[in-house]
């Protein structure tokens, strides 16, 4: 089965502070983006990525790609005003029928492992949604007021969220709705029932400066438990 990743990086990072988009800042001495790319072109020899970047940054994006990667198996295209309309131009240069990925591009820390788990459910029901229990208190707000919810009806969403192209490309098609915050939402207004899986507490997603810190944390413990 052919493979694509579609790797979000189409934001400009305004809550890390700085002018320079959060996919772009560095992570002990490299940009973010270039963990997120690397994982996935180690997950598949014959995965194919497409990275959808803001337009006035596509330079730098492929300055990554040239200092690192294959620039045959990596494509690049420019992002929307939202993530629907960012991920439906990543859709546009899939090619074949597949298994698609759409992943965010500051969500550096995921692992072969979850991308490999995620493509065999994707192979058997269609979707793969990775997901993980809420560790916190949760309250619903309403217009009056605010109430209590039982945490454990209450699963946080990541990425990679994985799709047969069969199922994709078509609800792509669909009108845009304001709810359409991940391709989930997107797949369910379609009509189709989402498989969620196993997802991991290290696949954080970096929005904020602290975040970098803990990557790094992160990224450490990993380098030392590889040398044991």
């Amino acid at each position: 089965m052919y493979k694509y990743s579609i790797i979000v990086a189409g934001g400009t990072g305004t809550r890390m502070g700085g002018s320079l988009p959060k996919q772009f800042m560095l992570l002990q001495g490299k940009p973010v983006l270039y963990y997120t790319l690397k994982i996935f072109l180690e997950a598949y020899d014959d995965l194919q990525v497409i990275l959808v970047l803001p337009v006035d940054y596509k330079d730098m994006g492929q300055e990554i790609i040239d200092a690192y990667f294959d620039k045959g198996r990596i494509k690049i295209t420019a992002g929307g005003d939202t993530r629907f309309q960012s991920v439906k131009n990543g859709l546009a240069l899939v090619q074949r029928e597949s298994v698609i990925f759409v992943h965010d591009g500051v969500r550096c820390l995921v692992t072969k492992d979850l991308i490999q788990r995620c493509y065999r459910q994707a192979v058997e029901t269609g979707t793969a949604i990775p997901a993980v229990a809420s560790r916190d208190s949760i309250r619903l707000l309403n217009e009056e007021s605010n109430e209590a919810y039982d945490r454990s009806k209450v699963m946080l969403v990541q990425t990679p969220q994985t799709f047969h192209s069969r199922i994709l490309l078509p609800a792509f098609q669909i009108e845009y709705i304001d709810k359409f915050t991940d391709e989930a939402a997107v797949v369910e207004a379609y009509g189709i029932h989402v498989t969620l899986v196993e997802g991991e507490e290290d696949n954080i997603k970096i929005t904020r400066p602290v975040d970098l810190l803990i990557a790094e944390k992160i990224l450490e413990e990993r380098s030392r438990r590889s040398d044991v």
